[in-house]
């Protein structure tokens, strides 16, 4: 089932997509829900970010190549993380499919972006083992770890190398039947495919994740996880637009401006 929050005629809903409409929902997404009888046509509505999470969680290095890639422009040797540690971004930076990721006008010029796929918590989740992770998740949607490089080496924080407002697209919506190890992700800037990779081939696992990350952090329904990306991004410009395509999730769009151009 594919769920979607949008906004029609100045109110924001959920509701379901069923080919090319939405009929809108009410209630509780994780638990009690019932259809309204209203129903929107899907170009006719404005997509908004699927939901807003209570914790952003977000998984880093997780993929081969982009360990390694990342560790060959700095001239080291690749170290790959001896466990799953997680980490955390802002939902202040959060914006919706089809919305300008916004540059500011001080920031250098390795704005970059990270195609990942994005795991959706639907049951309050507190010491669960990695065999039962999976009956944790709600569903999945598409994120864009956007990233400035060098903000990223020299701050002491990622205040605004990784949590700059617009900087963390999620969308367009959630889907809650995946074929994980069916899925590839693939990124195209300007319409020109950059890269391409297995969506599933993580160094750590999506139940790997949830099962440590719980150990020490109640995971409760609405919660996300982004599970990292492969690979390097060129530095984006003024104007570029980046589409992550992940196999059964659809993509996820958005235009990057630089402020005051």
């Amino acid at each position: 089932m594919r769920f979607v929050r949008y906004t029609a005629g100045g109110t924001t809903s959920l509701g379901i997509i069923e080919g090319e409409k939405i009929a809108e929902i009410s209630g509780d997404l994780f638990g009690q829900w019932q259809r309204t009888g209203r129903h929107h046509t899907l170009s006719a509505v404005t997509l908004e970010v699927p939901l807003i999470p209570p914790t952003f969680y977000a998984a880093g290095l997780n993929y081969v190549k982009h360990v390694k890639e990342a560790a060959e422009k700095r001239g080291e040797e690749p170290k790959f993380p001896p466990q799953a540690d997680i980490g955390y971004r802002a939902v202040n930076a959060l914006s919706a499919h089809d919305t300008d990721v916004v540059i500011p006008a001080d920031a250098p010029d390795q704005v970059q972006y990270e195609g990942e796929l994005v795991v959706i918590i639907g049951k309050t989740a507190r010491n669960v083992s990695e065999a039962d992770a999976l009956n944790y998740v709600f569903g999945y949607t598409i994120g864009n770890d956007v990233s400035e490089r060098t903000w990223q080496r020299g701050d002491r924080t990622f205040f605004r190398a990784k949590n700059t407002d617009t900087w963390k697209p999620m969308g367009p919506w959630i889907e809650t039947d995946l074929d994980l190890d069916a899925a590839m992700t693939v990124v195209r800037v300007n319409g020109k495919e950059t890269i391409r990779f297995p969506t599933n081939e993580m160094l750590y696992s999506i139940q790997t994740f949830i099962a440590r990350t719980s150990q020490y952090c109640t995971l409760v329904p609405g919660d996300v996880l982004w599970m990292g990306t492969d690979g390097t991004s060129p530095n984006l410009q003024h104007n570029d637009v980046v589409e992550i395509d992940i196999t059964g999730l659809g993509t996820l769009r958005n235009r990057f401006v630089r402020a005051g151009m």
